[in-house]
């Protein structure tokens, strides 16, 4: 496996700076960094990012998640492991990422439903780190990083 290029925003120093701000914006109270880490981790499954998957996967663990959770972060809605917030906020996730699949890809069901457990400060958070990681993504795998190889 090689990449096409380098990555775009390792290559852009403002670009990187831009990100990474933009990421670091969407930690607001409200929001454990242990749920960002669990989103990030989704929506690069659904992207199939593998710098992502193996960046978030650790992050994770090294956040406090246990290892049940990692793994069966895909499978949320059949297990045990997730509360009724990091559920909504994983509908979330998943609504977001997949915009093109729906005609209304946010219903008022899931906005609802997120919007029950996280006050607007917080749902705006969600959506910026929701949003943030399906930029890398897509950076990610339209120049074909090849995980374990960036050292972001």
């Amino acid at each position: 496996m090689q990449a096409r290029m380098k990555q775009p925003a390792q290559l852009l120093p403002d670009a990187f700076k831009a990100m990474m701000a933009l990421s670091k914006s969407a930690h607001v109270e409200g929001v454990p960094e242990t749920l960002h880490e669990l989103l990030h981790l989704r929506v690069s499954q659904i992207n199939g990012c593998g710098v992502c998957l193996e960046m978030h996967a650790r992050g994770a663990l090294k956040s406090g998640q246990s290892p049940e959770r990692v793994a069966t972060v895909a499978g949320w809605r059949d297990t045990p492991y997730f509360t009724d917030a990091e559920r909504a906020a994983l509908a979330l996730a998943e609504a977001v990422t997949r915009v093109a699949d729906k005609a209304d890809p946010v219903s008022d069901e899931v906005w609802d439903e997120a919007a029950r457990h996280y006050d607007e400060k917080a749902l705006a958070g969600l959506l910026i780190s929701i949003s943030a990681i399906n930029v890398w993504n897509r950076l990610n795998a339209a120049t074909r990083q090849v995980a374990g190889t960036l050292g972001v």
